[in-house]
């Protein structure tokens, strides 16, 4: 075992989801928690509108 494997490795499904929230809970865990409300704030306000978006697009007539 001493790194000279060339078997492919699998990632299971989580390993995405779980490194950027590992990333995230890094990058704002030192920031106050006025500045992570207002962050959040906007990363939500960006996603509702986004959401509402994508509705209203899908409900339009098709030309």
């Amino acid at each position: 075992m001493g790194g000279t494997d060339t078997e492919p490795v699998l990632a299971s499904k989580w390993d995405l989801p779980l490194a950027l929230f590992s990333l995230i809970r890094v990058a704002f865990g030192d920031l106050p928690v006025w500045a992570k409300a207002i962050v959040f704030g906007l990363v939500g306000s960006v996603g509702v509108w986004a959401a509402i978006s994508g509705l209203r697009g899908r409900r339009s007539p098709a030309r």
